[in-house]
């Protein structure tokens, strides 16, 4: 819908590019960031086409599948390697989350599940959703996705800590940081997804301006 335009960053990609399936049709360059280096390293490798790099054509086929177009897999993967054109270190945490602005700032801003995993506490949180918000241009769009009421989630043998955030603490977050809310939507983790992996109680996913 609204939600287009030249620039699009994600932030905290991780090693993944399942959250850039969709935007990548509606943003001409898509700015991929991550803290850890070997994630910008894996991402790297996927958009080159090396061996060896995880196999995503399941998850790409999947996405073709509900947005019901027709279009090929290999024509949309081929499009988000074509768009994904920088990928770069952040640092939430810093008033200046990439050390040095984006330029242009960015159209849109997307980030799933990343915010609240990185965060000790959730005035931490609010000031990591201010720092990422300068990245975006006046009256640009932030879709956000996150774990509600999460405090760990394991990888491997680490535990790692969550802050546990509610619906509440979302709105009062985006608000501090200066997003005007356009929609939320949250639903319960239903028993068939709790695997042990982590204490998720739901997923919320937010729609806001700058």
């Amino acid at each position: 819908g609204e939600i287009r335009g030249r620039t699009l960053i994600d932030v905290g990609s991780g090693p993944t590019i399942y959250q850039l399936l969709s935007a990548c049709d509606h943003f001409e360059e898509i700015v991929a960031t991550d803290y850890l280096a070997v994630n910008r390293e894996e991402l790297g490798r996927w958009v080159r086409g090396e061996p060896g790099t995880f196999d995503w054509s399941p998850f790409i086929q999947h996405v073709c599948k509900i947005e019901g177009h027709g279009e090929p897999w290999q024509e949309k993967e081929r499009r988000l390697r074509g768009r994904l054109r920088r990928i770069l270190p952040i640092d939430v945490h810093r008033p200046d989350p990439l050390g040095a602005p984006l330029r242009p700032p960015a159209d849109a801003l997307l980030s799933a599940f990343c915010l609240e995993a990185v965060s000790p506490d959730r005035d931490a949180f609010t000031r990591a959703l201010a720092h990422v918000g300068s990245l975006l241009r006046p009256g640009g769009h932030a879709v956000l996705l996150g774990a509600l009421g999460e405090s760990f989630y394991l990888a491997g043998a680490a535990r790692l800590p969550v802050v546990p955030l509610t619906e509440a603490d979302v709105r009062t977050a985006l608000a501090a940081a200066g997003f005007a809310l356009r929609d939320f939507r949250s639903y319960a983790m239903p028993p068939a997804l709790r695997t042990g992996v982590d204490d998720v109680d739901g997923v919320f996913f937010v729609h806001a301006q700058k």
